[in-house]
C-alpha cells in the first residue's frame, strides 16, 4: 500500500470518527434536554373543543409541577380529537425521553397498546379524567357515575311535576369512546328511569354540532310540543343542542357538564337549567403530585386513596372527587367563589339583567 493511499484511509477513518462523536453529541443533548436530566413530565390532552383543556387543565397541571418540582420540565401536546394522532404523540413523548407521561384519552380503549409501549421503556402514566386501558399507575378523575346522577337530578327538579313516566325527553350522551361518557349515562340512567320517558337517545360525540343534529332529529320524530326536556351530557353539546330548541321555539330543562362560561350565561339567560362543576384545579393538583410522586420513586397512595378497575381489568390506584350541580341558585357559591369566573367575566352587557335579577352583581 502507497503512503497516499495510506494517508487517505487514515484521513477518511478520522474524518468519519469526528462526525460520529459529533452525531453522538447531538443527540446526547437533545436526550438531555428533552428529558430535563430525567425529570420530564409529559402531558397529553385530548382535544380543542371541549374549552376546560386548553383553559384551565393544562395550565394548571404544568403550574402544579413547576411548584412542586421547580427543575422538571413539562411537554405538552393536544390530540384536537383525533386517536391516532395522540397515538403518534405518545411515541413522540417515548421519544423525547418522559419519565412520567400524563394521558387523558382520547380514544381509552384504543390507546392501550399505546400505553403499553410506553410502559415498556420504563414510563408511568397517570391517566387523568378518563380512565385509559392499559398498565397504568395511577388514575384522577372525578366519581363519574355521580356526576350521572347529578345530572338526572338536575333535570328532575327542573321539570317539577311535569316529571311524570308519561314524559318524553331526550338524551345526548357523550362520545362512546370516552369511558367516562358510558359512566355519566348510567348514573343518569339510574336517576331518570321510570321518573320520565327517554323517547329518544343518542350520542353527540362531545360536538355542538352533532348534538344539534341529533336533537333536530328527535324533534322531527318525536314532535316540539311532546317534549319536555333534554339531557345533555356535557356543556359543548348543550350549547348545540340549545340552538335546536330556540329555533323550534322550545324552552324546556336542559341540563350540561363542565361549567363552562358560555354555559353558566345561558343559565341566567334561562335557555339551560344546570351544569356539573367539577372544580379543575383539585383534580389538576392531584394529578401533578401523583406525577412527580412517580418521578421521585414514591408511592402514591398519599394522594390516590381509593381503586378504580379499567375496561381492561386493571386495578388501579385513583383518586375520585365529588362534584356540583350548578344553578343560578349557586353560581356565586361555586363558580365565582372558587375564582374560575369572575363577575365582569360572566356579567357582560349582553346578560347584565339576568346577572341582576339573580343577585350577582
Amino acid at each position: 500500500m502507497t503512503a497516499l493511499r495510506r494517508r487517505v484511509i487514515v484521513g477518511t477513518a478520522v474524518v468519519s470518527m469526528a462526525l460520529a462523536l459529533a452525531a453522538c453529541g447531538k443527540a446526547g443533548d437533545k436526550k438531555s434536554d428533552s428529558a430535563g436530566s430525567g425529570k420530564a413530565i409529559g402531558i397529553l390532552l385530548p382535544d380543542t373543543v371541549t374549552a376546560r383543556y386548553e383553559r384551565f387543565d393544562r395550565p394548571l397541571m404544568e403550574a402544579k409541577i413547576k411548584e412542586l418540582c421547580a427543575d422538571c420540565t413539562v411537554t405538552y401536546a393536544n390530540a384536537t380529537g383525533d386517536a391516532s394522532k395522540q397515538a403518534q404523540q405518545v411515541n413522540s413523548m417515548i421519544t423525547r425521553g418522559v419519565k412520567v407521561l400524563i394521558l387523558d384519552a382520547q380514544d381509552s380503549v384504543g390507546v392501550k397498546s399505546s400505553v403499553q409501549a410506553a410502559v415498556d421503556k420504563g414510563i408511568k402514566v397517570v391517566a387523568y379524567d378518563r380512565l385509559a386501558q392499559g398498565p397504568v399507575s395511577a388514575y384522577v378523575s372525578y366519581d363519574n357515575e355521580k356526576v350521572g346522577e347529578l345530572q338526572g337530578q338536575a333535570l328532575l327538579d327542573a321539570l317539577g311535576a311535569k316529571a311524570t313516566p308519561q314524559s318524553k325527553i331526550v338524551m345526548i350522551n357523550g362520545d362512546d369512546a370516552d369511558p367516562n361518557a358510558a359512566q355519566f349515562k348510567a348514573g343518569a340512567h339510574k336517576v331518570l328511569d321510570g321518573k320520565v320517558d327517554i323517547a329518544y337517545e343518542q350520542s353527540g360525540q362531545w360536538k355542538d354540532t352533532v348534538a344539534n343534529q341529533k336533537v333536530t332529529a328527535a324533534i322531527t320524530s318525536i314532535g316540539a310540543k311532546n317534549i319536555v326536556g333534554v339531557y345533555s351530557a356535557n356543556d359543548t353539546m348543550a350549547g348545540g343542542i340549545a340552538t335546536a330548541l330556540k329555533g323550534a321555539g322550545l324552552h324546556v330543562p336542559l341540563t350540561g357538564q363542565d361549567a363552562d362560561l358560555a354555559a353558566i350565561e345561558r343559565i341566567l339567560a334561562g335557555s339551560q337549567s344546570a351544569t356539573v362543576y367539577k372544580a379543575y384545579k383539585p383534580e389538576a393538583d392531584a394529578t401533578a403530585e401523583i406525577a412527580v410522586d412517580l418521578l421521585q420513586g414514591k408511592a402514591v397512595t398519599s394522594v390516590a386513596d381509593t381503586t378504580a378497575t379499567s375496561g381492561s381489568g386493571q386495578n388501579v390506584p385513583a383518586k375520585l372527587l365529588t362534584a356540583v350541580s350548578v344553578t343560578t341558585a349557586n353560581i356565586k357559591d361555586t363558580v365565582v367563589k372558587d375564582g374560575m369566573y369572575t363577575i365582569a367575566q360572566i356579567c357582560t352587557a349582553e346578560f347584565a339583567q339576568a346577572c341582576k335579577a339573580n343577585g350577582l352583581q
